[in-house]
């Protein structure tokens, strides 16, 4: 389905876009299935009646050609040369278009919107708006003079408005590329002076999420539709009104036709954005709000009047978050902090976006888009069923030994190299595993698999995906694999070695050669991800003995890391018991009991074969056996008692003559640990503490700590 806007006059824009026009989650999803079917080979999309004809040849036309729609959107550029003569030629073009536009960033950032001007041969002259949300080039500082044509993108709505002459709306799964199967584009031609097409003008939504089905989506569509075709016919008219002085008076008038229409549009944008179920703040360069939408106000708990000039660092308890992006440009994408909101405060997620002058060199403010928990739904996360919750700051922890651990596996986490993490059960090596993806790639794909949990059988299936029908039981769709999730990511295989050695030599060509194929599948997705493997076993006498190969091995194992048992770590089982008993009880609602010194030291003493996992778990068993404010020795698990014996009433049996350790001690000694970690830093601290700023203030006045 083509949504076309005809363009035969300025008053014409807005009045034929009716709500015949608009498309529904029913033909979204039609097309959706149709294109499945079309790369399955299940179905010709000429036959279907909810594939318009020229999206259905643009299909077949470039498979024919033997194109690949999961690795389109390459990076093939213009040379420095050949980009100058281009600028130059257009010059005038691109100053109008910019003049346009600019009066627009605010409707662009607030909404996840991107503008580019492209010409005719398919290079980008102009590019505007949240452009860093568009997945494939988020790492790039400009797009100008990329070549995005039918080769390196797939069809397109820029290439289509131009061969059509008309300005069309291509919707996500009309695309032939994966990239965009989520996004809605909206681009109208630009004429010159004699009608012959010189360049498109381009509107991209930001990525719908799963994607989100609003009543107001379809006519928000086609409303940008219509602004996008009256900002072309306003650079058309400006670049007349600029070259033939003989028709000013008429350029004029045109102009003050389509700056209402544009009006129009920006008030129809704003007010549907008012409607929308997550708050939009945009602030500037000082963090004072400049906009607010009604979910936000609601979110504050301020009318719009009292939130206008208020900081928004007044709401957040973690201000580094906002410092960044205004300092240095620093992106936040769901990231779940609290606010202050009264004397209250209540988590919600934060993505946060700076908004930069057109050569990018200065910040002028950010938009900032909060959600709640509750409401996030992320697509990728829905799909690997995986999620990397923890950082490095979440890896408890003082002595030597684990400090030097996570020192080297943050120097890692900057490589693209393969790790593998060496350690017995319990020491915590999926948490290092997440936080080299946060520290990686946090808005990539974090996929787990354990290779010891799988059946033998399924293993291969679930690594590689499989095509519909490939074995008994099978979807009929096919399911992609662990790999194909973690494109763009991280893939975690847990206990490597109990990978069976025939699935192996699949996952070394994979790795080797970053393609995949699924079970029954016939053709090759090319993929782009980091392996992170873990094991408690030896994998060196395992090759020797010919369970493991060798040369995978090798490829796993570029860089290493051992992660100590907790019985070389000291008096970090305190620290790791008081975290435990915090998170708890917290948790449960209890009270959070002391420790007498006859059970720490008994902690202390023990072997911890099981490690953290173990303390965690025997720490839980304590605080449900006991029945008073104390955990003593009888109250830790059998096996590290001594003797055994059953449990008595604690009445009968308690130490009275045992000094309890204070709570308070314990919490003392937490605070200036982690202070002198963090070097004094408050904010750092008060994050590792999980309290806020406010409250380890006041910790550090009563208990008389010295910074």
């Amino acid at each position: 389905m083509i949504l076309v806007c005809q363009k035969p006059g300025i008053n014409d824009i807005f009045s034929s876009i009716n709500s015949d026009k608009f498309f529904s989650k029913e033909s979204w999803k039609n097309i959706q299935q149709c294109r499945i079917n079309f790369f399955e080979d299940t179905e010709d999309p000429r036959n279907s009646q909810y594939v318009d004809k020229e999206i259905a040849r643009s299909w077949i036309y470039l498979r024919d050609r033997g194109i690949n729609p999961n690795s389109l959107v390459t990076k093939e550029w213009l040379n420095s040369e050949a980009l100058e003569k281009t600028i130059e030629k257009n010059r005038l073009l691109i100053e109008v278009t910019n003049s346009i536009i600019k009066n627009f960033k605010y409707v662009m950032f607030y909404s996840g919107y991107i503008i580019y001007l492209i010409d005719k041969n398919g290079i980008i002259l102009l590019q505007d708006g949240d452009w860093e949300s568009l997945v494939p080039f988020s790492k790039q500082k400009s797009l100008t003079g990329l070549i995005v044509n039918d080769t390196s993108m797939g069809n397109s709505s820029h290439m289509l408005c131009m061969y059509l002459k008309e300005p069309v709306q291509l919707l996500g799964p009309e695309h032939y590329s994966a990239a965009f199967q989520n996004n809605i584009a909206s681009a109208t031609p630009l004429f010159d002076e004699y009608g012959e097409v010189i360049a498109s003008l381009v509107l991209l939504s930001q990525a719908l999420v799963n994607p989100t089905w609003e009543d107001s989506l379809p006519r928000l569509s086609l409303h940008t539709l219509g602004l996008i075709t009256a900002m072309g016919v306003a650079i058309e008219t400006q670049i007349k009104l600029i070259k033939s002085s003989d028709n000013l008076i008429i350029a004029n008038s045109n102009l003050m036709q389509v700056n209402e229409c544009l009006e129009t549009s920006n008030n129809m944008l704003e007010a549907t954005l008012a409607f929308t179920d997550e708050g939009l703040i945009t602030v500037d360069r000082f963090g004072d709000i400049t906009h607010i939408n009604q979910k936000a106000s609601r979110i504050l708990r301020l009318t719009h009047s009292e939130a206008i000039s208020r900081n928004i660092s007044d709401f957040l308890t973690d201000k580094s978050l906002i410092t960044k992006a205004l300092t240095c440009g620093e992106s936040v994408s769901y990231r779940e902090t609290t606010f202050k909101i009264g004397k209250s405060e209540e988590p919600y997620i934060l993505t946060i976006r700076s908004t930069h002058s057109q050569d990018l060199k200065i910040i002028r403010g950010a938009v900032i888009r909060i959600v709640h928990p509750d409401k996030i739904n992320a697509l990728a996360s829905l799909r690997a069923g995986s999620q990397a919750k923890f950082g490095f700051n979440d890896i408890i922890g003082d002595c030597n030994e684990i400090k030097k651990v996570k020192d080297i596996a943050q120097r890692f986490s900057l490589s693209s190299e393969n790790i593998l993490l060496i350690g017995e059960s319990g020491t915590g090596k999926e948490l290092f595993a997440q936080a080299i993806h946060n520290n990686y790639c946090p808005q990539g794909p974090f996929v787990a698999i354990n290779c010891a949990s799988m059946p033998r059988s399924l293993i291969e299936s679930e690594l590689f995906g499989y095509e519909g029908g490939s074995f008994t039981g099978a979807d009929s769709h096919g399911k992609p694999g662990k790999i194909e999730l973690a494109n763009g990511g991280i893939l975690f295989l847990d206990e490597i070695g109990d990978m069976p050695y025939e699935v192996q030599a699949v996952l070394l060509r994979v790795l080797e050669d970053k393609q995949v194929m699924r079970v029954g599948g016939k053709r090759y997705q090319e993929v782009n991800f980091r392996v992170v493997a873990a094991t408690n076993r030896n994998l060196l006498k395992m090759v020797q003995e010919n369970q493991f190969r060798e040369d995978l091995y090798y490829r796993l194992s570029v860089l290493r890391i051992s992660i100590p048992p907790l019985r070389q770590r000291g008096h970090d089982i305190i620290l790791l018991c008081q975290y435990f008993i915090h998170t708890y009880c917290d948790k449960t609602g209890r009270s959070k009991p002391q420790m007498s010194p006859a059970a720490i030291k008994k902690i202390l003493e023990y072997n911890w074969p099981g490690n953290v996992r173990q303390l965690e778990n025997a720490i839980i068993y304590a605080i449900n056996i006991t029945q008073s404010e104390v955990i003593n020795v009888e109250h830790l698990p059998y096996e590290m008692v001594e003797g055994g014996g059953e449990f008595t009433n604690d009445k009968n049996n308690s130490t009275d003559t045992e000094e309890i350790l204070p709570m308070r001690v314990w919490e003392k000694a937490a605070i200036k640990s982690t202070l002198l970690k963090c070097n004094n830093s408050i904010a750092q601290a008060a994050s590792i503490l999980q309290i806020s700023k406010s409250t380890l203030y006041r910790k550090i006045k009563e208990y008389g700590i010295t910074l």
